[in-house]
């Protein structure tokens, strides 16, 4: 029986990864639409300067909270992407990590970038940082 490697299982990943953040971040983080995704699109790896779309395993596509004024409204929804053939490609070459684990820094670390939060600040949620 072969391993289940589809969209819904990431889905279902990173919801959960959502769900067990610390109370102040978890409600926030519920409104920021996620998007899981084969590949990321052309014109996002030309944004960030990047030809090979193995090098991206996730993104942030928003204002980070601590960049965002209380005057600012309208505009399109913080967005956090997984891209899941780039997920499994770094995770078939480490070999030593478990998938859902993986699935769970990506989405970590793509929420950092939407909360501003520090080195520091990530390191306590997810062990994988330090």
């Amino acid at each position: 029986m072969s391993q289940d490697l589809s969209l819904d299982r990431f889905e279902r990943v990173a919801l959960a990864t959502i769900a067990a953040l610390p109370p102040p971040f978890a409600e926030p983080a519920r409104a920021v639409l996620l998007r899981i995704a084969d590949w990321p699109a052309a014109d996002m790896l030309a944004d960030l300067g990047m030809e090979d779309p193995l090098e991206l395993t996730g993104l942030y596509d928003g204002v980070p909270m601590t960049e965002k004024s209380v005057f600012a409204f309208g505009g399109p929804p913080d967005t956090v992407w997984l891209f899941r053939e780039p997920i499994l490609a770094e995770w078939r070459e480490r070999g030593d990590v478990d998938l859902d684990d993986l699935v769970a820094h990506v989405v970590i670390h793509e929420f950092a970038h939407h909360f501003g939060w520090s080195d520091a600040d990530i390191a306590a949620i997810d062990p994988w940082w330090e």
